[in-house]
Order: structure tokens, then sequence, then C-alpha cells
């Protein structure tokens, strides 16, 4: 025993403290800036003046999720606490749903003359801006305190991302540089998002808008020219001025849920004629019967089901997430129409690691189904084939992964 804790001393000793592993990294990444950052920065016109008052001084940020410091192996975790992993109804939990909503409609009368203006030249409603707004960063009252170099460069160096990070790094340089907003000065989410609508640097240089007439664009500190920003992003990304983003809507029995997915559209008529109707018992507006229509049921047969139009996947350009798609569209209309909760609750689903759902993944595949890669996420592609699957057993269909699968499905 002696001679087993003898050993194992030494081997202790022979190793670099974890002190000493980081500063040998942290001079790593200062020779990184110098060789990897600085060229391409130059190639996209910024100074050396700009690039020092940005980073000059800059440590890596350790406490940022997703690093792969170098030498390390990358790691997957098993728990996954996203909401997409859960109960889908615990997005919209009261306190979110109802603070967004008095907060917006506060918003709503105190910018009227900037939201009318931003909604006549983009054609994206007032009460989808301010929805944004409030989920992004609660109208501007979520204070952004970390410093976006030292993240965005953090996550350039030494993240799952690294790829992506570097040209989001460069482009905050940009900014920078053309005076938008001094270096110092730039403050960001923990992901390196900007600004009152958590634009990425690289968004920041595309859609940011003077909505004040400055001849500025400061998302960090103008409501005008955020909402302005908004609207911009998502008039540039296809939003459809005549059309609204979805409905909620009742599905019979007779019409599977795996009929959900952008690529099973039908015009909205056709849902209608095979018995879909509007929870509300308002009938369709006539222009929305012409135009095409997507099941989306987040829960399966679980929670709510929506019909939603092609604006749902351009609020999905902001945000890849379902949810957060249904999140905007519903806070919209509470702030605008006085709606409340969804009429169909969330069941009580989830619990499962993203490795469970991704043994059902595997297991789908082999039996022919398309779930959209193997990524243990249960977006509509899983949601669907666990439809069909169950359809091929004679089974009623629920399309949402649950515990049982866990053994019928992956055993």
């Amino acid at each position: 025993m002696r001679i087993l804790f003898f050993s194992l001393g030494l081997i202790l000793l022979c190793q670099p403290t974890l002190a000493q592993d980081r500063a040998a990294i942290e001079r790593q990444f200062q020779l990184w800036l110098l060789e990897t950052i600085w060229p391409q920065a130059e190639a996209k016109g910024v100074t050396r003046e700009t690039m020092q008052a940005a980073l000059s001084g800059v440590t890596l940020e350790w406490n940022l999720p997703d690093l792969v410091p170098p030498g390390s192996a990358r790691k997957t975790p098993k728990v996954q606490n996203q909401a997409e992993f859960g109960s889908p109804g615990r997005y919209f939990n009261p306190g979110s749903v109802q603070g967004a909503t008095s907060a917006g409609r506060k918003m709503a009368r105190r910018h009227a003359a900037t939201l009318a203006a931003v909604e006549a030249e983009t054609g994206v409603p007032a009460r989808i801006v301010l929805a944004i707004w409030g989920r992004e960063s609660g109208y501007g009252q979520v204070p952004i305190r970390h410093d976006a170099f030292r993240v965005l460069s953090t996550k350039a160096f030494m993240s799952t991302r690294a790829d992506y990070f570097t040209a989001e790094l460069v482009a905050a340089l940009q900014i920078a540089e053309a005076g938008h907003q001094p270096a110092r000065q730039m403050k960001s989410s923990w992901a390196g998002a900007l600004g009152q609508p958590q634009f990425m640097p690289s968004n920041y240089l595309s859609y940011a808008a003077d909505g004040n007439g400055d001849g500025a664009a400061d998302i960090w500190g103008s409501p005008e020219d955020t909402i302005a920003s908004i609207g911009n992003y998502l008039m540039k990304h296809g939003w459809v001025s005549v059309r609204d983003w979805g409905f909620e809507v009742f599905v019979p029995n007779n019409v599977s849920c795996a009929l959900e997915g952008p690529d099973q559209g039908r015009p909205i008529q056709e849902w209608v004629e095979m018995g879909i109707r509007r929870v509300s018992g308002k009938p369709f507006p006539a222009h929305e019967l012409r135009g095409d229509g997507y099941l989306m049921m987040p829960a399966g047969r679980h929670g709510p089901a929506f019909l939603v139009t092609p604006n749902f996947y351009v609020l999905k350009e902001y945000n890849k997430s379902d949810l957060y798609a249904l999140f905007v569209g519903h806070i919209g209309d509470r702030i605008q129409y006085g709606m409340g909760d969804f009429s169909d609750s969330w069941g009580k689903v989830g619990g499962l690691y993203r490795s469970d759902i991704a043994k059902m993944q595997e297991a789908l595949e082999k039996q022919g189904h398309d779930v959209g890669g193997v990524d243990g996420l249960p977006g509509y592609k899983t949601r669907r084939s666990i439809g069909r699957w169950q359809e091929n057993l004679g089974a009623a269909p629920t399309c949402f992964p649950d515990a049982p699968m866990k053994t019928s499905l992956a055993p």
C-alpha cells in the first residue's frame, strides 16, 4: 500500500498543475491571436490599432460552456437541460409569458410611432418585433455584462464551434473598426450575441438598422434602433406581410400527427376539409385558406397543435428552435389581441436524456425511418417517425418519445 501511494505521488508530482496548464494555454492563445486572427482581420480592413484596442489584455474566459482546451478530448454530457429535452410546456412558464406580455403592452404604447414606421417599411407586425425584443433582452432590461471580445475570442480559440466563432470574432472587430461601438464597451451574452436584439456580430453587419435617424445603428442603447433592426432582419429573411405566423388548432384523431413538418404542407383549405379547425372557433381568414399551412405539434398528441405559415419558419431563422418561434408568435398575439393561454394543456412528457432519444433514433433509422440524424433532439422528423412506427404496430400514434419506448423501441 505504501508503494502504491508513493507511486501515485510521483505521478502527480510529474504532472503540471492546472494553473501551469492554463498558463501555457493562455500563451498559446496570445500567439494564436497574432498568427491566426490578425491576418484574417487585416484582410477585412481592420487596423492594428483597432485590434490592439479590442484584444490587448484579453484573457480566456474559462467558465464558458462547450470549451475544448488544447490537448483535451471533447466530452458529450449525458444530461441535457434545454427545454427541447423535457416537456415543451416548460418553455411557456407563466412568469415568462405574463411578464413578456405585460411589459410588451407598455412598450407598444411607448414606442408606437417607431413600431408603426417599422411595420410599414418591413411588413413585419409590431407585435412580432415586440415579442422578439422581449424574449431576447426583456425589452432592454436584462443586463448584458460580458466582454464581447473575451467571449468571442475564447470560443474561437477553444470551443466545439471554433470556425464559426472565429468568423464572428473577425466580424466584431469590423464593428469596432467602423466605429459602431467602442471595442472596450462592446458587451455581449455568454454566447457572444450583441445588444438588445442579441445579434451575432455578422448579423449586426448585415441587418442592424437606424431607427431614430441619427445615422447610427445602436442596438445596445437605442430602443428605436433595436426595433428597426429586428424588423429588418425578419424582412430580409422572407417575412410575408400578408400572412400570419400560425394558429392553434384542433386536430381530429383521423388526422395523423405523422403529417407534421414543413415538407408536408398543403393549402390550409385542405386541412380544413380534413377536419382541422381553429380552437378559437373563428374561421381562417379567406386569404389564409389559399396559402400553405404546415402541421406543427411540438409535443405530439401530448400538447397543443398548430397550423403554421411560412412566416413561422422565418421566425426560426432568428432562433432554430420550434418552441422559440412558437413563444414569439404566442406572446405577440397576447400583446395585441389579449389572447390567453393555449387551449390545450401540455402533457407531462419528457424526463429523457438526450442519449435515450439518440438510441430511439438509431433504432428508427435501422427500420428505414428518416429521423433527421441521430442527434438526441426530438425534432419534427423524429416525432413523426415515432408516429409512423406506432401506426405500423397498429397503435394510436402519439408522435413524441416517452420512457416506455426505451425498451420497446430500443431495448
